[in-house]
């Protein structure tokens, strides 16, 4: 017993050193973003001879907390407009995971192009607390597949082979560097914990907590050098924390389906701090953007703001990926 919590802590060392910044406070995006809109050869993208997510994606939505269903609804849409037919008309959401299937593997092989919700899990009895580690997002992980009452029956399965668990947590949670240092993270899990080494990502909702930091341009960062409020714009489903959700749920899919095992596409020499495809273009929406503007973006009726098309006459703001044929980052809404 003793050997195996002297493992776990190494694996939870080694874990908490990985992240994948979503969003970072406002001062820390304008000194490091430095606009990467347009083409760079600064950019030392490689690959390292992990495995990306080829196969079809089968997609568990693990809901922590209690949740809103009108967020729940925006969020689920985004899944379902990742990869429908026909697409939305263009711009659109499944367009848009076209540059993040240009990413191949050893084999040649593509990152697949199906992304399917599978099942969902509402944990709304908060098995792990309100307060969470990063490691307890794996705990979540393993209660929604190991039913704690022996006749439960709406359990997730254990799939190591296509799954990918998506853990979201409501606005009354708190979680590890949640808002300070990321919006979300990706990862996999331990085997000794879930039972198998599978891709998962979290990633919390931020209208209560942090919305000037993760759901940005939705709302206004604090302090005295963020944008004016002139960058402000609506969310394009009305839901601040729900529509600042959805980027950062692309932006962790993006990664992990490029980076599952944090040893296929990143940039940097230290495998353990990776500048991953994502995390190249944080902060950019749309063509011209960089130091604090997102870019140009479409805008509705109502001002709110988007760049993509989604199912069920949706609309989302999505950050743009590292497209690595242009070597700059891209989104499908480019004017160029």
């Amino acid at each position: 017993m003793e050997d195996l919590h002297y493992c776990l802590l190494l694996l939870f060392l080694l874990f908490a050193s990985f992240s994948s910044l979503q969003a970072l406070p406002w001062r820390t995006q304008e000194d490091n973003l430095n606009n990467f809109e347009g083409s760079s050869d600064l950019v030392n993208l490689q690959y390292h001879m992990g495995p990306v997510l080829a196969s079809p994606i089968n997609l568990y939505i693990i809901w922590y907390g209690h949740w809103n269903p009108n967020h729940q609804d925006v969020i689920r849409d985004f899944i379902f407009s990742l990869s429908p037919s026909p697409p939305p008309r263009y711009p659109s959401v499944a367009h848009w995971w076209q540059t993040v299937r240009l990413y191949t593997d050893q084999t040649n092989s593509n990152i697949t192009g199906t992304v399917h919700l599978s099942d969902e899990f509402h944990d709304s009895s908060y098995s792990q607390g309100s307060y969470l580690s990063r490691l307890a997002i794996q705990h979540i992980i393993k209660n929604s597949i190991t039913p704690s009452n022996p006749r439960a029956y709406n359990n997730l399965p254990l799939n190591p082979y296509s799954g990918f668990y998506l853990v979201l947590t409501s606005p009354d949670v708190q979680v590890q560097d949640f808002c300070r240092a990321v919006c979300g993270f990706h990862y996999f899990t331990f085997p000794m914990i879930v039972g198998a080494t599978v891709p998962y990502a979290w990633v919390g909702h931020s209208g209560e907590q942090c919305p000037g930091v993760c759901a940005y341009p939705f709302a206004r960062p604090t302090g005295s050098e963020a944008p004016p409020p002139s960058t402000i714009m609506g969310a394009p489903n009305g839901y601040v924390g729900a529509d600042g959700m959805v980027s950062v749920i692309a932006h962790e899919l993006a990664e992990a389906s490029s980076n599952p095992l944090v040893n296929a596409w990143y940039a940097g020499e230290d495998p353990t701090a990776p500048t991953e495809i994502a995390d190249l273009c944080v902060g950019l929406y749309g063509s011209g953007g960089g130091g604090g503007y997102v870019g140009n973006v479409y805008k509705d009726n109502w001002g709110n703001g988007y760049n993509l098309n989604g199912v069920k006459g949706r609309k989302f703001m999505v950050q743009w990926v590292w497209n690595p044929v242009q070597r700059r980052c891209f989104g499908p809404n480019a004017l160029d």
